[in-house]
């Protein structure tokens, strides 16, 4: 088995608890407004490719840096692409006592076996809205939802996280929205607002793909801090 990686972050300290080997596997479904990745968007490019033990061999060089907190975090692109690559990944970092974080949008199949083996999800939240959503990254929301439920049955902890895009969704409305979204959920252990940015513009140019928020300014930090107080109120 062969998975197709884009890149790795050997020290992420903002994709999970204590300090993260982080891995970013090439090729994604969907095509989100705001991606500040695109060039991982193509599942045939062939940047780097490992079997399970060797990158389970080259993530074990680091850890002795997680402490009690720390491991793999598998991101993308979206890893759930290439769900059996990082099953057998997450299985053999068990066996080697390494935390489990599976970064995702719950876009695709999911098998109870990768969930046995994964500690903790990061779920990216796009939008809750059935139409918003497929306006949004250009496919239905269904899956998104199954994923959601296939977690609540396996008691599985998360963390919800959502960018927050200026005149999009950052508003009350959307804030209360998403807290009852989380309120609705079990085993929720952190809601996080993560502000836009515009720096994939560039990126955009270069691979000659269009930008569809080009005329959006980055949100404002402290009006995020502002509606982060409403989410905890």
């Amino acid at each position: 088995m062969i998975g197709n990686i884009d890149s790795f972050e050997s020290m992420g300290l903002v994709d999970g608890p204590g300090v993260r080997f982080v891995v970013f596997l090439q090729g994604c479904p969907l095509r989100c407004a705001y991606c500040h990745n695109p060039e991982m968007w193509d599942f045939n490019k062939k940047k780097i490719q490992m079997t399970p033990e060797q990158l389970v061999d080259k993530i074990k060089n680091y850890k002795p840096y997680f402490g009690e907190e720390g491991g793999v975090t598998i991101s993308g692109g979206e890893p759930l692409s290439q769900a059996p690559f990082v099953t057998e990944v997450f299985k053999l970092c068990k066996e080697n006592g390494i935390h489990t974080c599976l970064d995702t949008s719950g876009f695709g199949e999911t098998s109870d076996e990768l969930l046995d083996y994964t500690d903790l999800i990061l779920l990216d939240v796009k939008e809750l809205d059935e139409n918003k959503y497929k306006d949004l990254v250009g496919q239905k929301i269904d899956s998104f939802y199954k994923f959601v439920d296939k977690c609540q049955k396996k008691h599985k902890k998360m963390w919800l996280r959502q960018v927050i895009v200026p005149n999009y969704n950052d508003n009350p409305e959307n804030i209360r929205k998403l807290q009852e979204f989380a309120n609705s959920l079990k085993y929720i252990e952190k809601i996080e607002l993560l502000p836009y940015h515009n720096m994939a513009i560039k990126k955009y140019k270069q691979l000659g793909i269009k930008y569809r928020l080009e005329n959006v300014p980055p949100m404002d930090k402290e009006k995020c801090k502002e509606l982060e107080k409403i989410l905890r109120g």
